[in-house]
């Protein structure tokens, strides 16, 4: 069986389990997007159907809420705290350093499939600002400088 037979035979059986819920949609993206990380672009058709929607309607739910991803994440996820404490704390020139770091905007896979980015609006780290999130590590005061020993530490590691 391929990989893609084995997404498409995942995505089928939530999709059966969950299609007569009221509401639907949302518990089988959640669903989709907590087995596989992602929600697969061609499994757009498949959940339309089955809920009798337009796969217009399918991908504007996916494409409005920005915790749903349509590409597979990256090996490790890279949350950076976007909240006011953060921000106060030289938090947005933290986001640009990184951003410029890993080659990549929010919601995007580093070229190498090493690293996600994503935007959090709070890892209540605050007294430790700015703060980001490397899979379940929180880090605290994290500048320019520390974030890159920090990513060197984390691939030596991989």
């Amino acid at each position: 069986m391929t990989e893609s037979t084995t997404i498409q035979a995942t995505v089928q059986t939530i999709i059966t389990a969950l299609q007569d819920k009221p509401g639907a949609l949302l518990p089988i993206l959640h669903a989709i997007q907590d087995k596989l990380g992602y929600i697969p672009t061609d499994s757009v058709p498949a959940i339309a159907k089955a809920l009798n929607l337009s796969r217009a309607e399918v991908h504007g739910v996916i494409s409005f809420y920005h915790y749903f991803r349509d590409t597979a994440p990256g090996k490790q996820t890279i949350h950076v705290c976007r909240a006011e404490s953060c921000q106060a704390m030289g938090g947005k020139h933290l986001e640009e350093h990184i951003k410029d770091s890993l080659g990549i905007d929010y919601h995007e896979t580093t070229q190498d499939g090493k690293f996600s980015l994503e935007p959090v609006y709070c890892l209540g780290n605050c007294a430790c600002s700015p703060a980001i999130q490397i899979d379940h590590e929180v880090y605290g005061r994290v500048s320019a400088d520390n974030f890159d020993s920090i990513i060197n530490a984390t691939e030596e590691l991989a």
